[in-house]
């Protein structure tokens, strides 16, 4: 009989921590939640109180069985789930799948793997928290109802297959309303001035503090310079300091980890759970910035011995937000004085990201000294005006300078060169740029993080599933904008000369923001005008906060549910019953060939545009919209534009070679194969000559693929693929066994295989 089972989430965790352990404990691992709820209507039973009905799915029923056979033969079980409430709720679920008795069960939680805190943890035992498990359920169960009750709404009012969601989509509202901003804003010009002066050898920049908007105004300002004397009006220096950051949140994490390493929200928590598990950093789910007195101390002296005593200075930071929990600690190294750590170049750049920001949390302010020169014109009232920065102690900023998501035209310069006040200097020249007001930006991954975190939506847990859902629903694009040329104007006055010239830059390019689709607007302006409790940040906030409630003990889950789901189900109804279907049509204008309207909406397929109304007796043209058109802003003609494909470009081998544009794309059709054009081709202005050589070289990279073919049946081939030789017969594949070599195989031997070896399942179609 064994005498200890210690149940934990994952097997990296289980190997990590069976080493702490003698030979009375072995350490297994649940895989996560091993119960959930069915994906079907009867998951929850409303009418008795919301009881949800919780079912072990298939690929977790060889695992409870194994658990329940070793926790029968063991004096006691350890449930070492995560110490949040999804941790909790799955040691609830273990102790009531395997029949664990309270006398022979132990719940114990940790905020680090190593030996010392799992020790702790032995020692400290204590029973399930059914206030924590309650939030989880309160949590899993709305988001049903809202799901199930909700999704068929959009299934019949506006396309098939939709889904919605309680914070879901308040996310995409978020970048559905940045982009109509956007779209919306206003661009003016005005005008920047600056100028060079002489300081002996050296040059000091300086820049008018205001801005000219018309090109009178500053061409009256320049000419107002010729000749002019400029003179030190003023000289401040004083003295500043900048502090650092506290230690990371799951949040800010994720945040500064898209802003420096470039990592999406879901890459930076997959590698953070890794770096958790083989016991590096501390639990990676958390809205505390506290650090333990262990912690400060470790963190102390690794400062004083790596920098000296006058670097460190220990704080403790408390976190501002409501429901977080003190008890928790920031994401921390757990030893700090590892200075490296991670298995790949991934896990290391993240856990360095970590012990930086940890360490400087603990370190002496910077002190700086900053230097204001203001220097007046003898012949108009505008002064201008220097700015500089000097690091007398760089304090923190010896290990860690923490990044924004925004753009400050105005930063600080380095060091000055000296001058006093009096001093007149002489003017090299100076320059007036024109420059174009901005909108606010579209969300990355992080700044939307940083955004739901400040309005309350959703907690540690949520952010990274909630981003991957709304760009796997299709309802968010994470776009690469190439950007497009604009001229702007540029004066220069040296000496009594003054003189203009057009220059360009390119404007607008992006990478991995956030861009909602014409469905992703659609959905959520539907959303908002019948269900606008739903779609309400407040709302989802102060839902948040009730859950905060349960898991303290201060609110019955029940309750809560149940002021929210008899007004909104009466919503849900009477949406069904009333509301006509929507699909976003917008027309665009005649077509000059057919005298027909043409429209763009929201079709079975995507955004479409449709020529012709589907009551005449002729029917209606269709053609899809391609990446980066969107239903707001598609003209007459570049709608008409879909139409001219698809379209013969010539005969090839007697064969006619057809371009057109598809679902992922513009192809090349000829003998019934499909070849993809490449990155720098129109599929408007291909040649004929370019299709046929898109064509050979399409059959030539076949023939390389190509291992084998056969007499007896030309549809039984043996390719090379990506991931190694292959069997590919009427349209589905089969892997080759190890132990047989693809080049020598007989087509008797390929049929035994496939005979072996069913066809791989095709995707369901499910709502």
């Amino acid at each position: 009989m064994t005498k200890n089972l210690v149940i934990v989430e994952s097997p990296a965790k289980a190997k990590t921590i069976e080493k702490f352990l003698g030979k009375d404990y072995i350490v297994r691992s649940c895989f996560g939640h091993i119960r959930d709820l069915p994906k079907d209507s009867n998951a929850v039973d409303i009418k008795n109180g919301y009881k949800p009905f919780y079912k072990v799915p298939d690929d977790k029923k060889t695992v409870v069985k194994d658990l329940k056979k070793l926790a029968n033969a063991s004096e006691m079980v350890w449930l070492a789930s995560d110490e949040d409430r999804e941790g909790e709720a799955i040691s609830w679920h273990l102790t009531e799948e395997l029949g664990l008795k309270e006398n022979k069960t132990k719940r114990i939680v940790f905020h680090e793997i190593t030996k010392n805190a799992i020790l702790a943890a032995i020692e400290n035992p204590r029973g399930i928290d059914m206030n924590l498990v309650n939030a989880q359920q309160a949590r899993r169960v709305l988001d049903r109802i809202v799901g199930f009750e909700l999704s068929p709404v959009l299934w019949k009012k506006v396309r098939p297959s939709l889904s919605a969601g309680r914070v879901q989509s308040v996310a995409v509202r978020l970048i559905v309303e940045r982009e109509r901003e956007i779209t919306s804003f206003n661009i003016t010009t005005y005008y920047k001035v600056k100028a060079e002066f002489k300081v002996k050898d050296k040059t000091l920049v300086a820049e008018v503090p205001g801005r000219f908007d018309t090109d009178k105004e500053v061409e009256a300002f320049l000419n107002s310079c010729i000749n002019a004397v400029f003179t030190v009006s003023d000289v401040e220096v004083k003295p500043a300091t900048r502090k650092p950051a506290p230690p990371f949140t799951t949040s800010t994490l994720q945040q500064e980890a898209g802003r420096k390493l470039g990592y999406s929200v879901s890459r930076t928590m997959t590698i953070a759970q890794k770096l958790y598990e083989d016991g590096h950093i501390t639990y990676m789910r958390t809205d505390s910035v506290n650090l333990s007195d262990f912690a400060l101390a470790a963190a102390k002296m690794q400062i004083s011995g790596q920098f000296g005593n006058h670097y460190s200075k220990v704080r403790k930071y408390t976190t501002e937000i409501s429901g977080a929990q003190e008890a928790h600690e920031a994401i921390r190294p757990t030893a700090f004085e590892k200075l490296k750590a991670g298995a790949d170049e991934g896990q290391k750049k993240l856990y360095d990201l970590i012990w930086k920001r940890t360490i400087a949390s603990q370190m002496a302010e910077a002190k700086l000294e900053k230097t204001v020169i203001t220097i007046s014109n003898s012949k108009n009232k505008e002064s201008f005006v220097a700015e500089g920065e000097v690091i007398k102690f760089d304090g923190f900023l010896k290990v860690n300078i923490e990044s924004s998501d925004d753009d400050d035209e105005n930063q600080s310069s380095g060091l000055l060169p000296v001058v006093n006040k009096g001093d007149v200097l002489p003017c090299n020249h100076i320059t007036a740029t024109q420059k174009y007001t901005r909108p606010l930006p579209r969300y990355t991954e992080s700044s939307l993080v940083k955004k739901m975190e400040e309005l309350g939506i959703g907690r540690p847990s949520t952010y990274a599933p909630t981003i991957t859902t709304i760009m796997k629903r299709g309802y968010v694009l994470k776009d690469k904008r190439e950007g497009e040329i604009r001229s702007f104007k540029v004066y220069n006055l040296k000496g009594d000369k003054l003189s203009s010239a057009m220059k360009s830059e390119t404007v607008g390019a992006e990478k991995d923001k956030l861009t909602p689709s014409d469905i992703g607007k659609l959905v959520t302006d539907f959303l908002q005008e019948h269900f606008g409790q739903i779609m309400d940040y407040h709302f989802t906030a102060n839902v948040e906060k009730e859950f905060d409630e349960i898991a303290q003990g201060l609110k019955l889950w029940t309750n809560m549910i149940d002021a929210f789901y008899l007004p909104f189900h009466q919503e849900v109804d009477k949406t069904i019953a009333n509301v006509e279907k929507v699909t976003g049509v917008r027309e665009l204008g005649i077509d000059p060939k057919s005298g027909q309207p043409v429209f763009v909406k929201i079709g079975k397929f995507g955004p479409m545009v449709q020529i012709g109304e589907t009551s005449d007796d002729n029917k209606p043209r269709f053609a899809r919209l391609q990446k980066g058109q969107s239903l707001d802003d598609i003209t007459l003609a570049q709608a008409m534009k879909l139409f001219d494909l698809p379209k013969v470009l010539g005969d090839f081998e007697e064969k006619p070679a057809r371009v057109g544009l598809g679902k992922f794309g513009p192809y090349i059709q000829h003998d019934n194969k499909f070849i993809s054009l490449g990155k720098d081709d129109d599929p408007y202005k291909i040649s004929f000559e370019r299709a046929v050589e898109l064509i050979v070289q399409k059959r030539d990279s076949d023939v390389l693929k190509r291992i084998k073919s056969f007499e007896e049946d030309a549809n039984m081939l043996v390719l090379n693929g990506r991931f190694g030789p292959y069997i590919s017969f009427n349209k589905a594949n089969y892997r080759i066994p190890k132990t047989q070599s693809p080049s020598d195989l007989s087509y008797a031997e390929c049929l035994e295989i496939i005979e072996k070896q069913p066809a791989p399942k095709t995707a369901k179609k499910s709502r």
